[in-house]
């Protein structure tokens, strides 16, 4: 695809793999694995009895690779491999549902951290959702851990407590036995109780790392501490399993580091959202919901003003070129009217409408290599 330049850098952004190398085929896989008839295992998993993925929130596949050395067992089984592709837009709650349903987002439709809720001018807050929003309603998909246990695989969720019963959890686990788990040593000895089922599925997440790349940056020291943690964390934990589990890990996107200067803040420049009725999306990847006739406007103003630092499309455009796979029809008009990809070196923010946001450090969600390629790792003895 077109790249996306910025200081006379050229960035070519990445198309998600969808049913030929994603997040989406990430649990098929290992439940055609498990030997469970009527599974396409894309990615050759090897046979075994149970299966423990590990999702590290925010380990992008390039950020692993330049920070080997804080990462030496991770690195390793890297070394051997090629990366996959997370969906689009490159962030957690769409990366969770594609992993939990083997769904592109436009099936799922579970498309952004924040995105319009259809027939309103509210934004559904994918994250810490909306009590007004049934999750099964949104989201109406089985599951890949539904229709494993419908198999007679035991299938477990290890997360954090805060996340019991949410909307995310619901649209992206639903099926799974959740067992809460807060600690590094909670969610090993978790893992390790559920792995003695055969056949089984768990999936374990932790999201320390992005985290902290939020808040310092993933260039930070604080960072590439963390990974050291979370490499430890790997590491223990498969020493922990038994041999006949084989343990998988896997990302839900990268990170980049966005100077505030190289932001655009649309409430200095309030002309970029003339005929915009919702601003939603993320910082990296905005939704723009437009006044009716309005679309060409907006997509030409911000065309104007991003040049080749951005990739700035119309929904048709981003449905056609294959950014959500395949979309369902109420899925539609959940996207924007026009949607606003940043390049490798700036971020579209709005200080008032999303403060927080606009004061993180580390940020993810459009189409280049740092945020689309994550690790698929395989850790399964002989």
């Amino acid at each position: 695809m077109e790249g996306a330049q910025t200081d006379g850098a050229q960035t070519e952004g990445v198309l998600p793999r969808y049913f030929g190398g994603s997040l989406a085929e990430v649990l098929p896989s290992a439940v055609a694995a498990l030997g469970v008839p009527g599974w396409t295992n894309t990615f050759s998993l090897p046979p075994r009895d149970s299966y423990v993925v590990l999702l590290v929130d925010g380990l992008g596949w390039q950020l692993l690779r330049d920070n080997a050395v804080d990462a030496p067992y991770l690195s390793t089984l890297a070394a051997a491999t090629s990366p996959i592709t997370c969906g689009v837009p490159s962030t957690t709650a769409t990366s969770l549902t594609t992993l939990g349903t083997g769904l592109p987002p436009g099936a799922h439709g579970v498309v952004g951290f924040t995105s319009r809720i259809p027939g309103t001018d509210r934004l559904l807050d994918a994250l810490r959702w909306d009590k007004t929003v049934d999750p099964r309603e949104w989201q109406v998909h089985d599951t890949v851990f539904g229709r494993a246990a419908t198999a007679g695989v035991a299938a477990t969720a290890v997360s954090r407590r805060a996340f019991a019963g949410s909307g995310l959890t619901d649209v992206s686990q639903r099926g799974a036995e959740f067992v809460p788990a807060d600690t590094s040593g909670e969610r090993i000895s978790a893992a390790v109780r559920s792995a003695a089922g055969s056949p089984s599925l768990t999936y374990v997440y932790d999201g320390e790392l992005d985290a902290t790349g939020h808040r310092r940056g993933s260039s930070s020291w604080a960072w590439r501490h963390q990974l050291a943690v979370i490499d430890m964390f790997a590491a223990r934990l498969r020493e922990a399993l038994p041999p006949t589990t084989a343990l998988l890990i896997t990302a839900d996107h990268g990170m980049v580091d966005i100077e505030l200067e190289a932001r655009i803040d649309v409430d200095d420049e309030m002309e970029l959202i003339d005929g915009v009725t919702v601003f939603g999306g993320e910082a990296r990847f905005r939704h723009l919901y437009c006044a009716a006739g309005a679309v060409d406007d907006v997509a030409l103003r911000w065309r104007e003003r991003c040049g080749t630092a951005a990739w700035v499309v119309t929904r048709d455009e981003a449905i056609d070129e294959g950014w959500f796979g395949s979309v369902d029809t109420h899925v539609r008009p959940r996207l924007g009217d026009v949607l606003v990809a940043s390049g490798s070196g700036m971020a579209v923010v709005s200080s008032s409408r999303f403060p927080h946001e606009a004061s993180l450090i580390g940020l993810h969600g459009s189409l280049t290599p740092e945020e689309m390629l994550v690790p698929l790792l395989v850790d399964a003895p002989d």
